[in-house]
């Protein structure tokens, strides 16, 4: 009767455990007392389950959606062989097994339990089981992060998957956070990011640089105040702790904050209430605090800057944003996310060559992801709806040598250049154009004279032709008709040469 109630006891402990909704292991044996022994030793060690027989683990399995693991027991473990492979995201224990040959080659079978159980070896199974759900592919893939609130935080590094592991796991608590890392990192996306996906984002998210305030104004700028509290407080003013009531506080640059209102922060943490400055009356706090900082908190304290109760308060979970240069594999996607915002505000567009994303990895980025939005910026100021190589880049930006395009034009089009620039910048008055001609008709300035246009007119193309055979011919006949010295003295390509005398039927001739 006692073994009965037992029973009855560990299966409403198990149930409980569903209904809660924690993650709880699943005990499939065949074997009525082998069950009902795990089932005791999982109560004691305080490890939420339910026990079944082996008919009736899938039916169990599709119904919950909070699986830890299943543990395979005895005969079990070769008859449910397709039911392991066919969840590949549940992790699977056996025990008590004499042939496992038909599940051996299944990878998301972690362990195995030996008898008798043990309590340390138990725990070390459940450990791994956490660990496999949270290492899912799924959660830390390629495409992780695209959500719309994961959007800003954008890369597949390990550096950013494990920021937003660690987001994910402290949003919907109501811990202080602590966001460390260098300028230009993204600390307020970061915790945007938090505020969203807690049970506060109905409520507002309230940043404020403790920076950028006069410090004698700072006080005022968080808790408020009074009318008639100072000189020019003509009236009462809620400060941003009641301005974020209910929602998150995010306090940048926590490191300037001066030391008296170190002192005052801290009691606001430890109690939970504020007064307004002129005001005797105290407000409750229901605000979360989320700080941040891109000074080294720890050596300030050691140097007297900074306060280690107020850190120790605030460093209660501790996020990292990574520096640019430590995930460099992120910029194709980073620049990927930038452009398209880029795109929707302004309305115009920039891309980048393989070969320039390349120099743009090697590059320092002291000004982490900031610079690279700055630089995004810049490129589609000069090279709008066009593509970016190397050679666009600014010079800091260019890393690697990439062999610079020059394209080649049609003589045609050459020449006409040409004829525009020799005749531009001339601009005739009508009281100069009798001098012209006169020095035109004057036989020594026609002799030397090849930009002014005769009276009668002229073919100018017969003109260009016979100009550009007279200057080929002579600089053939001065190199003695090698081709080669004739190009160079004339500024031109040998092909291009050698193409000029084709045209104009040029061979040397034998006296």
């Amino acid at each position: 009767m006692a073994r009965y109630n037992l029973s009855i006891k560990l299966k409403l402990i198990g149930y409980q455990s569903i209904m809660h909704g924690q993650k709880h292991i699943i005990v499939v044996d065949n074997d009525v007392a082998r069950r009902q022994q795990i089932a005791t030793v999982l109560s004691f060690v305080g490890e939420h389950y339910k026990t079944c027989a082996e008919d009736e683990v899938v039916d169990i399995y599709q119904q919950q959606s909070n699986t830890l693991m299943v543990i395979l027991c005895g005969a079990a473990a070769s008859t449910l062989a397709d039911f392991v492979k066919n969840n590949p995201t549940c992790p699977f224990i056996t025990h008590d097994v004499i042939d496992q040959g038909d599940v051996k080659g299944c990878v998301n079978i972690i362990g195995e339990l030996t008898t008798p159980l043990n309590y340390a070896q138990l725990t070390e199974m459940v450990h791994h089981c956490h660990q496999y759900h949270n290492k899912l592919p799924h959660k830390h893939g390629k495409n992780s992060g695209n959500s719309p609130l994961f959007r800003s935080l954008v890369g597949s590094s390990e550096p950013m998957q494990q920021v937003r592991f660690l987001i994910e796991q402290v949003a919907e608590t109501h811990a202080n956070v602590l966001i460390l890392g260098e300028s230009g990192t993204g600390k307020e996306v970061v915790a945007r990011n938090i505020h969203n996906l807690s049970n506060r984002n109905k409520a507002p998210f309230v940043p404020v640089n403790c920076g950028a305030i006069p410090p004698d104004l700072l006080e005022s700028e968080l808790f408020g105040h009074e009318k008639g509290a100072f000189t020019g407080a003509i009236s009462t003013r809620k400060g941003r702790f009641e301005l974020a009531e209910g929602g998150t506080l995010f306090l940048d640059e926590i490191g300037d904050m001066p030391q008296p209102m170190q002192v005052k922060l801290l009691r606001v943490l430890q109690e939970r209430t504020f007064e307004r400055v002129g005001g005797a009356k105290s407000i409750k706090a229901d605000v979360r605090v989320i700080a941040a900082t891109h000074q080294n908190l720890e050596q300030m304290i050691k140097e007297g800057g900074f306060r280690e109760d107020l850190y120790y308060r605030l460093n209660v979970f501790p996020i990292e944003t990574p520096a640019l240069r430590d995930r460099k594999e992120d910029i194709p996607l980073l620049l990927k996310e930038l452009i398209t915002r880029f795109e929707h505000d302004q309305g115009q567009t920039v891309r980048f060559t393989e070969q320039a994303i390349a120099s743009l990895q090697e590059h320092a980025w002291s000004g982490n992801v900031r610079e690279l939005s700055n630089l995004i910026e810049r490129m589609i100021i000069m090279y709008a709806e066009q593509v970016v190589n190397v050679s666009e880049l600014p010079n800091k930006y260019r890393h690697i040598d990439v062999e610079e395009y020059t394209p080649e034009y049609p003589e045609e089009l050459q020449e006409k250049e040409a004829i525009n620039e020799l005749f531009a910048g001339f601009d005739y008055d009508e009281d100069d154009e009798n001098s012209f001609t006169d020095d035109f008709n004057d036989e020594e300035s026609r002799g030397n004279t090849v930009d002014v246009l005769p009276n009668e007119g002229l073919n100018l193309k017969e003109y260009l032709a016979d100009l550009e055979v007279s200057l080929i011919t002579q600089a053939l006949d001065k190199n003695d008709w090698v081709v080669a010295r004739s190009a160079e003295l004339l500024g031109m390509r040998r092909t291009t040469l050698v193409e000029k005398m084709r045209k104009y039927a040029l061979q040397k001739t034998d006296i």
